[in-house]
């Protein structure tokens, strides 16, 4: 079975070869132009196309924002300064209980430094810091310090939603699926690319079939003036031959404008400043046969972009239900602080015997009566996250389908290829028997018509069927996010990207 397969590939090889060798296409084109392959298209699109490029920043900015999240766990380091001048008459409490309107004029200045870390577990944070505070009073030309050597504390809602914990079941999952994300992107260019590439390819092709058609045309056209002045053929068959003549013209003239619009689409998407015409070939060799369905569908389920953003969608969804229930009901807040402090004349005697400071509140709230207010919260919640597990179970489904229908089209394209390699081949060889018969007198103008139509369609339906084989193939790949000729992941240096 795998000579055969062996041999099977060959003849596809040869004929292909023999038939694109017979091709007067572009080989003879100016040396300015920028011939491309299939490959070299691909490479460039993968590094300077717009839909590359913008997929590099969306990248780096998923990148940032995971490194904003992982921040948030680590342990960080604060300076900060408030001084003040106050020159106004203020309303003052004095020892008794009374307030009188009294004239200030002080500068106090300020610095301190803290430790915070935040405690996924439960959400809150724990925090360390020392200060130092001056008091200068300057009518009288007083000056107090009150130091802070040291105060230790923590903050931490007891029965509210917890951002540090979901957090963690969240971003690294959305910052995995912005990895798949840009590796999707490279394939989905590369399927861009050959769609574009093989438009300019039909293009060309199509060109090259009007030229000749139009040279044989202008040829039969001359050939039958002879004969229908010596009588041998008819008018109407002298007319048709005029008209075909004309059409074919009309059909070049249409394939040239066809040529140009493909090219500057080309040149736009791979990123191409100069102006030299772009010609393009095919590597008419295919690298993969057949794929595995149950592989395929594997490989899909665990690296595929798209699941993953079902998965995050999911997990967003449990999220805002258990926002929403942190935000009703019951809430209670803790802060507690223990330290050191001590003031003095100096700051020497404000740091000299500290005394001990603590500060503990509890903050409790609980709606009476909000008329279901809280309960519609959540209920809404409840409701979101349920219409999203069932959309996503179906969209599950519907890429499983997907991926399978895939599949069995890629296995089928290498048999395509062979029927349409042999359909050219043979219309071609037709063509030009049916082209001598008429010259030779031996056919009607009907069959020749027929033979002309046969082979340009084929020669379509051949670069069509090789179209086909190539998207399905990068499709696949995109699907999947595996490459199955070297049976390893598609993956990418992200640490490149970010640079």
């Amino acid at each position: 079975m795998f000579n055969n397969m062996l041999f099977d590939m060959k003849k596809i090889i040869l004929l292909v070869t023999g038939l694109w060798m017979s091709l007067p296409v572009w080989a003879q084109s100016p040396q300015e132009s920028i011939v491309l392959t299939m490959n070299e298209a691909i490479d460039l699109a993968r590094k300077q196309s717009p839909d590359i490029l913008s997929a590099r920043h969306s990248f780096r900015s998923s990148y940032w924002n995971y490194c904003y999240y992982r921040a948030n766990y680590m342990p960080a380091l604060n300076f900060s300064s408030t001084p003040n001048f106050n020159h106004a008459i203020n309303s003052i409490t004095l020892s008794d209980g009374t307030s009188q309107f009294i004239q200030q004029n002080q500068l106090l200045t300020n610095a301190s430094l803290s430790i915070t870390q935040n405690v996924a577990l439960t959400g809150g944070s724990l925090f360390i810091e020392t200060g130092l505070q001056r008091l200068d009073i300057l009518d009288q030309r007083e000056t107090t310090y009150k130091s802070v050597p040291v105060v230790a504390g923590f903050r931490q809602s007891l029965l509210g939603y917890n951002q540090l914990k979901w957090d963690r079941k969240i971003e690294p999952l959305r910052f995995e699926a912005a990895k798949k994300s840009y590796v999707e992107m490279l394939e989905l260019v590369s399927a861009n690319t050959v769609a574009k590439f093989f438009n300019l390819l039909k293009a060309q092709t199509n060109l090259e079939i009007a030229r000749t058609n139009y040279a044989n045309a202008d040829t039969l056209y001359s050939f039958a003036q002879g004969r229908y002045r010596i009588g041998t053929i008819t008018e109407n068959e002298m007319l048709q031959l005029e008209v075909n003549k004309l059409s074919e013209e009309s059909n070049r003239l249409t394939a040239q404008l066809d040529v140009d619009d493909s090219m500057e689409d080309l040149r736009s998407y791979l990123g191409i400043k100069e102006a030299s015409p772009i010609l393009v070939r095919t590597d008419h060799t295919i690298r993969l046969e057949e794929v595995p369905a149950g592989d395929a569908l594997q490989h899909a389920l665990t690296g595929s972009p798209e699941i993953m953003n079902m998965q995050l969608a999911e997990r967003e969804s449990d999220s805002r239900v258990a926002y929403a229930k942190g935000n009703t009901g019951l809430k209670a807040d803790l802060y507690m602080r223990f330290g050191l402090a001590q003031t003095g004349k100096t700051m020497e005697t404000a740091y000299r015997k500290p005394l001990n400071e603590q500060y503990v509140e509890i903050g409790i709230s609980f709606p009476i009566l909000d008329w279901g207010r809280s309960k519609g919260q959540v209920e809404v919640a409840k409701s979101n996250r349920d219409m999203i597990y069932a959309q996503t179970d179906q969209y599950r489904t519907n890429f499983e389908m997907n991926v399978i229908k895939a599949v069995k089209q890629f296995n089928v394209q290498k048999n395509q290829l062979m029927v349409a390699t042999k359909a050219d081949y043979t219309a071609e060889k037709r063509s030009e028997v049916a082209r001598k018969l008429y010259l030779l007198g031996k056919s009607t103008i009907l069959d020749l018509n027929a033979s002309i139509t046969e082979k340009d369609t084929a020669k379509r339906n051949f670069i069509n069927t090789l179209y086909n084989y190539w998207s399905l193939y990068y499709t696949l790949r995109s699907i999947t996010l595996f490459d199955f000729e070297k049976n390893i992941p598609i993956t990418e240096d992200y640490e490149m990207l970010i640079k």
